[in-house]
């Protein structure tokens, strides 16, 4: 069985990276949560304000990552210089992304010195062959590693739902209509990042392929298209342990909440989290589309968000419209906002050690690795045992210290469909069982919560 584990590995993290101070700031935790966008192709002279400032973001204000468009990208050589350049003024190894879907969304394309791609949907649903798919990802990610980017946002996880939807269906940006297609062509897609230590981004939570709206351009509604087997390829992924950040998107369902995924705690940590047991990064799709903009303040919408659950923000540009940084303000909003109670403290320090876990396992140097795993805890476990003649489960449940715990079951359209146990555990072994004479044999998935910990397994229930 797959663990998901929630390590505590960020002191080990900085002992080897030795550029952080042991006490971090709370400025400097907010940074971490902050990816921004940019002017230019290089980093031109220091009399240049633009460029000042994003120096300062990384170099002062522990900015997290930043995000690359076309217009940043001329050539290899050039991508290559820019990413050094950027990466050798941070003090915490920096995330550089960018959009390399393939077809009508790649950064890396033939207009810049590389060639363009197959779309998803070429790959997924014309071709739909495991070596097609795996062929096209690794050339991608050898552009990537080529060019210093060390995140992409994709694969693109969601279902055509809507064949006219503006953005998903018609950009050809579905690998394909059955969720399971595109969860089996997402996961070759990850794989071929991973060989080369790229880090992948699943988008759009919680699905985007039924939307007839762009959310690039106001609300995008979907209350009454959205189909629970869009979590499906999410779902997937998550328990094959292969999703390593997850992008939301701007997405409103009324039947879920009223607000948009990406300032929605219900599915955030509702569905996200606690039905579907991912316990990664999650980060926001880019929050000055007007899905957000058009109803919600920036900064409002900024602590709207990291109290839903997201963990990394996403903005276009690091300047405001005065030419002042989005990154300092922002700093010096959120940290008001826990300050004076708005946001929990718990909230940015869940997200840090996060982002952290991500970071030291793709740019920590060699042998951390190990280390970093000795500090998981030894107790903490789940185990499901199926009984074939009485269609009872039997779980072995161990809880590394006393608290908060629960442990629930969950259908593979991630409905709750039972609760075998919520309340206050001391550290220890228990054992629970499970009969469910309503539920027809199959896959169920257990989700056990504890704390800061969390796994999910999948369990076959037999009779």
């Amino acid at each position: 069985m797959k663990k998901l584990y929630f390590l505590a590995a960020i002191c080990v993290f900085f002992t080897f990276c030795g550029k952080l101070s042991a006490q971090e700031t709370l400025k400097s935790k907010i940074g971490q949560m902050l990816m921004v966008g940019y002017l230019g192709t290089s980093m031109p002279d220091s009399n240049y304000s633009e460029t000042d400032t994003l120096k300062a973001d990384i170099a002062e204000r522990n900015l997290g990552g930043v995000i690359e468009f076309a217009y940043n990208l001329k050539n290899p050589a050039q991508m290559k210089l820019l990413s050094g350049n950027l990466k050798a003024l941070a003090k915490t190894p920096l995330f550089i992304s960018t959009d390399q879907e393939g077809g009508k969304v790649a950064r890396l394309n033939g207009s810049n010195g590389f060639k363009a791609s197959s779309t998803a949907y070429t790959i997924g649903t014309v071709y739909d062959k495991a070596d097609s798919t795996r062929l096209w990802a690794s050339t991608m990610a050898g552009w990537l590693e080529q060019t210093g980017i060390n995140v992409d946002f994709a694969p693109d996880a969601d279902v055509i739902v809507n064949a006219q939807n503006p953005v998903i269906a018609k950009l050809y940006r579905s690998f394909n209509k059955n969720p399971l297609k595109v969860a089996e062509h997402a996961a070759y897609f990850i794989e071929e990042l991973h060989k080369k230590n790229i880090i992948s981004t699943l988008k759009h939570f919680p699905g985007h392929g039924s939307s007839s709206q762009d959310s690039h351009l106001g609300i995008t509604d979907i209350t009454n298209t959205w189909a629970d087997s869009e979590l499906v390829p999410f779902r997937e992924l998550i328990l094959s342990g292969q999703a390593d950040i997850i992008m939301t998107g701007h997405l409103y369902n009324a039947k879920i909440d009223t607000l948009p995924a990406t300032l929605s705690r219900k599915t955030v940590q509702g569905i996200l989290r606690d039905q579907l047991g991912f316990n990664g990064v999650v980060i926001s799709d880019e929050l000055s589309m007007g899905a957000i903009s058009n109803y919600y303040g920036l900064f409002e919408a900024a602590a709207m968000a990291v109290n839903a659950g997201i963990d990394i923000l996403l903005y276009k540009s690091n300047l405001l419209s005065d030419s002042t940084s989005l990154v300092r303000k922002l700093e010096d909003y959120l940290e008001q906002k826990v300050l004076d109670g708005t946001i929990p403290m718990s909230r940015i320090d869940e997200s840090y050690a996060r982002i952290m876990e991500l970071k030291n396992k793709y740019f920590a140097p060699s042998g951390l690795g190990s280390l970093s795993a000795s500090l998981r805890p030894e107790k903490f476990e789940l185990k499901g045992y199926p009984n074939p003649f009485n269609g009872m489960i039997k779980f072995q449940v161990k809880i590394p210290s006393s608290s908060a715990s629960s442990l629930k079951i969950y259908d593979m359209l991630g409905r709750q469909v039972a609760s075998i146990m919520d309340e206050n555990k001391t550290s220890g072994t228990y054992y629970y069982s499970w009969n469910a004479p309503e539920l027809s044999s199959g896959i169920y998935i257990a989700v056990l919560h504890s704390g800061a910990f969390t796994q999910a397994s999948k369990i076959m229930l037999l009779k």
